[in-house]
């Protein structure tokens, strides 16, 4: 199994009522709860751990990660809300709004992380939950437990106007990218992270720092990676673009599913990737996040329909 840890929310989307009036409406999204949901639908064992409501829109989430078949069986459960994120696309492109204090999600501590079990082979972190306090130290924690013994991978998914502690976040950053096998970032979030200069020499400044193996996502251009003595570069599929969101979240799961495919998610099996192996999961995940972006909404493909 590979468990992703992280937010689950409601993403109010963007719509126009019949009347031509403005409205936003619900649907189930956050970073790693895309991802898993994806991983679900790629055929891929996965779990999910955060915190989620018991209130309306937790039973949506709770649902939504069942029809997708994402073992829910670790989150924790309160009766806090749930975080809602209201979205707005300029020229395309997802701008949030986010609504998260005191969520269940939010309020997640170091105090209630789970025993997890044998099963769980990989771990996957990210999103706007290493920003918030406690939850942000929660993963971290459950990170540095896990590290020594499960492959780690990690997509920051950084949303700058959300950072309210920017030198604590990048403490924070910095310390898990560190542990973490497998790193994932946009370009935007590369140069946030390590500043100025070329996509290789940001992901080579975070193999230096001990991640295996460095993904970059370049938006319609494609993704790159980056190993130790190598390079790969995926250019994007061709496609009528519909919305962005969801896309790097079903890139993640594409690139996890590959590892899984492979027989090869444990963290030797990273460290000693082939490029036929990182190709290969380079190019799941373009075709994967390709069929996200031509729909509306965080909507990941289902294994058949990469067929």
């Amino acid at each position: 199994m590979i468990l992703c840890c992280g937010e689950a929310l409601i993403d109010m989307l963007p719509r126009e009522t019949v009347a031509g009036e403005a409205a936003f409406a619900p649907y189930p999204g956050g970073a790693v709860f895309n991802t898993v949901v994806a991983l679900g639908r790629l055929g891929v064992e996965a779990g999910f751990f955060s915190g989620i409501s018991t209130d309306l829109f937790g039973e949506m989430l709770v649902q939504a990660l069942a029809a997708s078949k994402v073992d829910a069986g670790l989150a924790l459960r309160s009766g806090r809300p749930t975080t809602l994120a209201f979205v707005t696309l300029v020229a395309g492109q997802a701008r949030y709004a986010f609504y998260d204090e005191a969520t269940a999600g939010r309020m997640l501590s170091p105090a209630d992380l789970p025993v997890l079990p044998e099963a769980v082979r990989a771990l996957f972190f990210g999103g706007i939950s290493l920003v918030g306090a406690p939850c942000g130290a929660a993963y971290e924690a459950l990170m540095a437990r896990e590290a020594g013994r499960r492959m780690c991978m990690i997509d920051p998914n950084i949303r700058p106007g959300f950072i309210t502690d920017e030198a604590a976040y990048r403490g924070r950053i910095g310390r898990m990218t560190g542990m973490a096998d497998i790193v994932k970032l946009s370009d935007e979030d590369l140069r946030w992270l390590v500043g100025p200069g070329s996509i290789a020499a940001g992901a080579r400044a975070l193999l230096a720092q001990g991640a295996k193996l460095v993904f970059v996502t370049e938006g319609a251009r494609g993704a790159h990676a980056f190993w130790a003595d190598g390079a790969a570069f995926e250019p994007a599929r061709k496609v009528a673009v519909v919305d962005t969101v969801g896309a790097g979240d079903t890139f993640n799961a594409g690139v996890l599913a590959a590892f899984a495919r492979a027989g090869a998610l444990g963290k030797a099996d990273v460290a000693a990737a082939g490029e036929d192996l990182v190709r290969a999961a380079l190019r799941l995940g373009v075709q994967a996040a390709a069929v996200t972006v031509s729909r509306a909404g965080a909507n990941p493909p289902w294994a058949e329909e990469l067929a």
